[in-house]
């Protein structure tokens, strides 16, 4: 049995297919999770809202506390990191991660930020020793795990090389944080037109719901594990209000 963390990131809480304000990226996640149940109904699914209920910013108290070893740990630092605690275990008792995270003005929503910064911890999710010299970090999450981002932008075009691509600090942010704790195997998946509507919408999230459908086909199968996104369900373009 594996099990699926299942995170939602979109400040909408409805899903676009069943709402006409809804999300995109809710509508791509829960249809993920959907269709991972029925290949594999074995399986755990956890599910997490950020978008609806994000977790407390990091404070100076947070800090302080992280830094302390566990041993020394007084009881009001135990109850700073006690939300952090409750999202890293949820993170490592996971072997694939899918998040609907939508594009907010380029960058990832404040609530999912948070959500990083309470699952980047040292001690934790990655080491910390000075006498290793030049690199003195490594990653501490267990490898094999997977990291799906189901994303939505409003405009068009932000594509690695396309015509704004360089205006897109989603995709890449996220693989830099997840790689430094180590999950480095990471499928994108996106729609694009949202602030356009119309058929290029349409068609996009056609497309990327065929993507996904592709997607889940290949990671739950007996080998899915080394499974890479082909050609015919790359990333798309995303709509900026998720």
């Amino acid at each position: 049995m594996n099990t699926l963390l299942h995170i939602d990131a979109s400040a909408r809480p409805g899903r676009s297919d069943l709402d006409s304000h809804g999300s995109h990226t809710r509508r791509l996640s829960a249809r993920f999770a959907e269709r991972w149940r029925g290949a594999r109904p074995g399986d755990r699914v956890d599910y997490l809202d950020v978008g609806s209920h994000p977790p407390s910013p990091v404070t100076g108290k947070w800090v302080h506390a992280a830094f302390t070893p566990p041993a020394a740990r007084e009881p009001w630092m135990q109850e700073a990191l006690a939300e952090s605690d409750h999202l890293l275990d949820s993170l490592i008792a996971a072997d694939l991660i899918v998040v609907g995270l939508p594009m907010y003005n380029f960058g990832v929503p404040a609530q999912f930020k948070a959500y990083i910064d309470n699952i980047v911890r040292v001690g934790r999710t990655f080491g910390f020793d000075r006498a290793r010299g030049e690199v003195p970090y490594w990653p501490m999450l267990a490898p094999g795990k997977r990291l799906v981002l189901l994303s939505a932008r409003g405009d068009f075009g932000y594509g690695r090389g396309q015509r704004i691509g360089h205006l897109n600090h989603v995709e890449a942010s996220v693989r830099s944080v997840f790689g430094y704790i180590g999950i480095d195997d990471v499928h994108e998946i996106a729609v694009e037109y949202d602030e356009f509507g119309g058929e290029r919408l349409a068609q996009s999230l056609a497309q990327a719901e065929r993507a996904v459908d592709h997607l889940v086909d290949q990671l739950s199968t007996a080998d899915g594990a080394s499974a890479r996104i082909t050609p015919a369900s790359a990333p798309l373009s995303m709509p900026q209000n998720g």
